[in-house]
């Protein structure tokens, strides 16, 4: 009796070490093999096949990973407080240095993250993080995936999210803006006057070295004159007309 529990014991201890011997693998995993604790290769995907008690495996997710960056306080550059977060796209490249060379590298890369976004958006003033988020996105991920590069992991992509302002500052921004559309459209102002004083200027070149156009112009005004609803017209002669008559005289 004893000789037959010690044979169906055996038995599934036997079965349970071939079915841990067979592993499958998705299309978006690999398995990192270890021999007696040495790395072995990378399987996968499919059906693969591991030896119990010689061989273990660390299975990695190769698909992107969206890595929320958590809100950080920032200081810019010319010392405005700001709070900023943003979104870090990832993925694993390199299944045995993402095993091998840090202990977790998905925590690894959101800890480089949130210390690479304070120190970018530090070295920029607030006028520069408010209008310049496609360059900043750009500077952090080619940072981060220079660092990440001995991990294993490519950075594909970093959007900053949500730049948050104090309430003190959103006014003074608002006031800056209004100041800004007065000085232009002060300054458009001042091109049309300039414009139009070259007009004149062009104009009255013109007339003077053309007496005919000047009769013109002072019977057109004429013209425009009779034209209103007034009891008294009142014509003026200019000095070039009564020079004329004087000397028919």
């Amino acid at each position: 009796m004893l000789s037959l529990y010690f044979t169906i014991a055996f038995s599934v201890m036997a079965l349970g070490l071939l079915l841990s011997t067979f592993r499958i693998l998705r299309e978006y995993e690999r398995g990192v093999i270890f021999l007696l604790g040495r790395f072995y290769r990378i399987k996968g995907p499919g059906l693969i096949v591991v030896i119990p008690l010689i061989q273990s495996i660390v299975r990695v997710d190769i698909r992107t990973v969206t890595l929320d960056v958590p809100t950080q306080d920032v200081i810019t550059r010319d010392n405005v407080s700001v709070k900023v977060n943003a979104v870090v796209y990832y993925r694993v490249v390199d299944s045995q240095k993402a095993i091998i060379h840090v202990a977790d590298f998905h925590n690894a890369t959101s800890q480089l993250a949130q210390t690479t976004l304070r120190s970018v958006l530090g070295q920029h003033e607030l006028d520069e993080l408010l209008a310049s988020r496609d360059t900043l996105n750009l500077d952090i991920q080619t940072i981060l995936d220079q660092q990440t590069d001995d991990w294993g992991i490519k950075v594909s992509n970093v959007e900053i999210k949500h730049v948050d302002l104090d309430e003190s500052m959103v006014r003074a921004i608002a006031k800056q803006a209004e100041a800004e559309r007065d000085r232009r459209a002060k300054v458009i102002h001042a091109l049309g006057e300039q414009e139009a004083a070259e007009q004149l200027r062009e104009a009255a070149r013109i007339l003077s070295e053309q007496p005919q156009a000047l009769q013109l112009r002072y019977l057109q005004t004429l013209t425009e004159i009779a034209g209103e609803n007034s009891n008294t017209i009142v014509f003026p002669l200019a000095s070039e007309l009564i020079g004329m008559l004087r000397s028919k005289d």
